[in-house]
């Protein structure tokens, strides 16, 4: 539970507890099973200091586009509110995915729980001399999770946001702006109590040249994914 799970459900109590868990997550609510009883919890181990900031890295588009649309569709069906921060092509192939998992996207944007943004403009609000910099950062992105957060009418914990800002930065060869932005999102996600889930494409790191900066994007993150 601390690792941002919604549910639990022990092996013996299955045959009559699994159905009733798998409804209560999939409406974003919490379920322990009836045999924990008596069990005491921190709020840490019930997931509600927990926060995830996770890395895919991936060997094509379809493959990123299809992770960041079922990170995205489990937190709007939820009643989160997300953020998608990528390149115009990704915002245009999300849109599909997102509509096949069940969601309306149109009304998801109009009502504010869907914010896409381009990922070049969004860096050149809080880039100075090729570094993020870590006021103008907080200001923007603090803004963005505000008014996700009162779009959805949940605290800042119900934002996720998803996207490429750090992969564009490392693809451009601006390895250290793109460690340090790593840094920066972390930092927000702990205070804001935000997922987030980055993408790196497998094609843009060369071998041992760039095992150095690969470690350290992966020490950056609470999970690392590779397909």
């Amino acid at each position: 539970m601390g690792t941002g799970a919604l549910g639990y459900v022990r092996k013996l109590d299955a045959g009559r507890e699994l159905l009733p868990a798998m409804d209560a997550v999939l409406e974003g609510k919490q379920f322990l099973s009836s045999g924990l009883e008596g069990h005491q919890f921190t709020d840490t181990s019930l997931g509600k200091a927990a926060h995830r900031h996770e890395v895919q890295f991936y060997s094509d588009d379809a493959l990123l586009l299809d992770t960041f649309a079922r990170f995205i569709a489990v937190a709007l069906k939820s009643g989160c509110a997300a953020i998608v921060v990528v390149s115009e092509s990704h915002r245009e192939g999300l849109v599909p995915r997102l509509k096949a998992l069940g969601l309306d996207v149109d009304a998801a944007i109009q009502q504010g729980t869907y914010i896409q943004l381009d990922v070049d403009k969004t860096l050149s609000t809080f880039m100075v001399n090729d570094m993020p910099d870590s006021a103008r950062f907080l200001e923007a992105v603090g803004g963005l999770i505000g008014a996700a957060a009162r779009a959805a009418k949940q605290e800042h914990y119900g934002v996720v946001a998803c996207g490429e800002c750090s992969p564009v930065l490392w693809a451009a060869g601006q390895a250290e702006a793109a460690i340090r932005l790593e840094q920066l999102w972390d930092e927000v996600g702990k205070t804001f109590g935000v997922d987030i889930l980055c993408g790196y494409a497998l094609s843009s790191f060369h071998g041992e040249e760039d095992e150095h900066v690969f470690q350290s994007i992966c020490a950056k993150h609470s999970a690392v994914h590779s397909r």
